[in-house]
Order: structure tokens, then sequence, then C-alpha cells
């Protein structure tokens, strides 16, 4: 039955995992565990918590997916999912005790790979540094501008997608993304010249 399962489109694995199929289910987070780290990875500057998030979300996804009405707004409910668990974890880290870690954070980064084709070592010594101005260029917006413009340019998803999954309406998602990427030029400027 697994075979059959990996075989299904997303929205046909939805409706299985929505009548308790749980192989289905489990298909259903094997395919986006990597896009929630992929997006916390850019939305939270601490990697160490990116790990116990995309859990915490995971599970809600599996508790709550029977609650989904349609399988076409997975990726937008998915995304407004991570957008609260996101949001709530700094809610509580504000009410929180402040700590000072002692360690060297440049050591303590978890690395986020993505695969690279080049052969030339120059080229990847390139591509490591725009990576991470881009990360870094990525932190520096907004919190508002930073989730719309993950979700537009890293997860495709269409404006409406993304108003619905930050409650905004159209207007200010383009006006986020158009300013998003106004600031995002500005930082990069010195590596795109």
């Amino acid at each position: 039955m697994k075979y059959k399962i990996k075989n299904n489109s997303l929205d046909e694995l939805i409706e299985l995992a929505r009548s308790g199929d749980m192989d289905a289910l489990e298909e259903i987070i094997k395919r986006q565990q990597k896009n929630v780290y992929a997006t916390l990875y850019y939305l939270n500057a601490k990697p160490d918590e990116i790990m116990d998030l995309t859990q915490e979300i995971l599970f809600k996804v599996a508790k709550n997916i029977k609650k989904l009405k349609n399988p076409r707004t997975f990726k937008s409910w998915l995304n407004q999912i991570i957008i609260n668990q996101f949001y709530d974890t700094l809610r509580k880290k504000q009410k929180s005790v402040k700590k000072v870690c002692l360690e060297n954070t440049e050591e303590s980064k978890t690395n986020f790979e993505i695969p690279d084709f080049a052969s030339n070592p120059y080229q990847k010594a390139v591509d490591k540094e725009l990576e991470a101005a881009i990360k870094n260029s990525i932190h520096k917006l907004p919190d508002p501008f930073k989730a719309a413009i993950i979700m537009r340019e890293l997860q495709g998803l269409s404006y409406e997608e993304i108003a619905n999954a930050t409650n905004s309406n159209i207007g200010t998602v383009k006006s986020r993304i158009a300013r998003a990427r106004l600031k995002l030029q500005e930082y990069l400027k010195p590596y795109l010249s």
C-alpha cells in the first residue's frame, strides 16, 4: 500500500489522511518537513530552535488535518500554522527572562545545505557567501516583510494564499513584497554589482 501512497498527489493524500489513513498522513509529513524547515530557517535567526518548531508544526498538521475542508488550500493552511507557531514562540520569548549565551555562535550555527552542482571551488565559495548574504538580508527585514517574501519567493505561494496565511488583504501583501524586494536589493547591492 505504501508504494501506492507515494505516487498519489498531495490533494489525494490529504483526502486519505482526512479519512484516517495513517500512511497518507506519514507521506504528507515526509513531503512537507523540508518545506517547513526551510521556511523557519529564513524566518528564525536561531537554528537551534528550528527542529523543535518544525516538529511542533508537523504535529499540529497531523492533529488538525481532518479540519482542513479544501485540500487545495493546504499550502496556505500550512503556512498559517507556520507563521502562527513562529510568532507564538517569539511572543513567549519576549515574556521570558533573557539569557546570555556564552558559546561562540558562529560555531554553533547549523548549516543549511543546498545541493551544489558546481565543481569549481571558487564558485562554491562565492555561492556560499551569497547564500549567507541573502539569509542575513532576509533576517534584517521587518517580520511582516520577511514572512511575505519567504512565502512568495521560496514557497511560490500566490498573493491570495499569502493574504490568507497572514490574515492580510492582497494589497498589503503586494506592498510588503515590493518593499521587501527593494530592501533586499539595497542590502545585496554590494554582491550584485
